[in-house]
């Protein structure tokens, strides 16, 4: 019989359980699970971002609440989770990206870019002091082709055509599953937004609704919230 049950494997991040589970890791991960709603689709030429920044209240100025973020001109990130957490690991995505134009002279890729990222969150389930970031990651850019990629707070990624994060994950991914068909950038953000209204309390509003897209032409581009209101209007 082990003392305490749980307890007394929770309170060290370098500590298994006898079954073999990393307890703050997975509380890290409910950290991720409470979190507003974010989406990724990957199109013909491009890939998009879309977060839901759930504003609760008409005194919040929603340009204040950033949850999409700029990494580089051909990358971007969507957060869910603790977002202070998310802010510390897009700085040093950022840092990396500017580190490999200047030592090698041409950009990161998408995918070296997350490897990093998630190299350094899985330091951080292994030495004692430390918790796991609280934050899971929808990484989407472009180099030969559009990539979208999910990461843990264990340090894991995985590659998506079409992924969300988030309190909305389970019933965002199975409108995916049906109805998504690659195809122009307009019909993966209409999908997007349903994805997201879905899952929404009340039907979304453009002012609470980021979206970014990324292609071969015009890089980094954000969505302006004329063209969002027009595609919520056709909800």
């Amino acid at each position: 019989m082990y003392p305490m049950g749980a307890a007394a494997y929770d309170r060290a991040i370098t500590v298994f359980s006898p079954d073999g589970r990393l307890f703050q890791v997975e509380y890290a991960r409910e950290a991720v699970k409470r979190g507003t709603t974010a989406v990724g689709i990957t199109y013909d030429n491009g890939v998009l971002l879309a977060v839901d920044k759930s504003i609760g209240t008409s005194l919040i100025v929603p340009e204040s609440v950033e949850k999409i973020f700029q990494i580089d001109e051909h990358i971007g990130a969507a957060a869910s989770g603790l977002v202070a957490d998310a802010r510390r690991l897009v700085e040093d995505a950022r840092l990396r990206a500017q580190r490999s134009r200047l030592a090698y002279n041409e950009p990161i890729t998408v995918s070296t870019l997350t490897k990093s990222l998630c190299d350094l969150e899985q330091t951080y389930t292994q030495y004692g002091g430390v918790r796991p970031y609280g934050t899971a990651l929808l990484i989407a850019g472009i180099n030969d082709e559009p990539q979208l990629f999910e990461t843990d707070p264990s340090g894991a990624f995985t590659q998506y055509i079409a992924a969300a994060i988030g309190i909305g994950k389970r019933d965002v991914e199975k409108i995916f599953e049906a109805e998504y068909e690659k195809g122009s950038a307009d019909n993966a953000i209409h999908l997007a937004l349903k994805g997201l209204n879905s899952v929404s309390e009340e039907k979304i509003k453009k002012e609470s609704i980021d979206v970014i897209t990324i292609d071969t032409e015009k890089k980094y581009q954000k969505v302006s919230k004329e063209e969002i209101g027009k595609f919520i209007g056709e909800l």
